[in-house]
């Protein structure tokens, strides 16, 4: 896995998301061999250029098989599953031994080349050397799981919410980011209440630091993202414009906010049992559905 970089350019497997031949790599021109290459540190020390890519693109990689599991437990892979930072391959080989059909993605071509090397037998395993964040869009459902880049968490998950046929994500990531988009605070974030009708967000259990080579500064959790069988609102438009609104600070509350374009907002704040002097992050998403419902029917 690979916490502050991104893996580059995009899967050429079929198109509907099928993945090639086990151990396959895809590159890009752009993204040739790097040559190996060794500078000495200031403790008088040699860095290698592995040590190199580990501090550039922070890789921390998941060691811990009980970790392991419980993501394998939280994300209950079946069928096509795409995996961002695929890194040394712990978690791709731990999915597709779950019964996964799996493309990992890793920008590190040292990486790319030897977890390709590795799975260069096995059919259920596709290794990209490409950002996931630019692959393609598979044609069939698929899911999302990965031990995912700390810096890129964002892009990633926007991804994963613009993609028509993603039924769930799955996602190791830093434990504040996981706790604040799935309420853990007591409070929820725009991105979390601006897609909560086409997806339920979850905490999920805690991976101690100590769970990856090099150890990270701080712990991860599991995060949750599942698609619902059937969105909670029929307009996303009027949904999503009244949570920019809301969120938009305009007054200093909810209601300062809401008023400046509504009516009924009052009514509306009784009937969805928000305070009028309630601060956004409040708000449980569920409460915005009720706003909507009473400002938009």
């Amino acid at each position: 896995m690979t916490r502050a970089g991104r893996t580059e350019h995009a899967c050429r497997g079929a198109p509907d998301g099928t993945p090639r031949q086990g151990g396959t790599v895809t590159r890009d021109p752009a993204f040739g061999d790097r040559p190996s290459t060794r500078t000495t540190s200031r403790a008088g020390g040699v860095r290698t250029n592995a040590d190199r890519a580990r501090r550039a693109l922070s890789q921390n990689f998941l060691v811990d098989r009980q970790a392991i599991d419980l993501v394998i437990r939280a994300a209950d892979p079946a069928g096509l599953v795409l995996e961002p930072g695929a890194g040394a391959g712990a978690l791709t080989l731990a999915l597709a031994g779950a019964g996964a059909r799996v493309i990992g993605y890793e920008i590190d071509p040292r990486l790319a080349r030897r977890l390709a090397a590795r799975t260069r037998d096995d059919p259920r395993v596709e290794v990209v050397h490409g950002d996931f964040t630019t692959a393609p869009v598979p044609g069939r459902p698929f899911a999302v799981v990965g031990n995912i880049p700390y810096s890129a968490t964002s892009k990633i998950v926007n991804w994963c919410l613009g993609a028509p046929s993603l039924t769930s994500a799955t996602l190791l990531t830093q434990r504040e980011y996981a706790r604040k988009r799935a309420g853990g605070f007591g409070r929820w974030s725009r991105v979390t209440v601006r897609s909560w009708p086409w997806f339920h967000w979850r905490l999920g259990p805690t991976v101690n630091r100590r769970s990856f080579r090099p150890v990270p500064s701080v712990d991860s959790a599991i995060l949750r993202i599942e698609r619902r069988p059937e969105p909670l609102v029929r307009g996303r438009r009027t949904y999503q414009e009244l949570v920019e609104l809301g969120f938009s600070g305009l007054g200093g509350s909810v209601r300062a906010s809401l008023r400046t374009r509504h009516r009924g907002v009052d009514a509306a704040l009784a009937a969805a049992g928000v305070r009028r002097d309630a601060v956004v992050g409040h708000v449980h998403p569920d409460q915005w559905i009720a706003l909507w419902q009473r400002l938009h029917w």
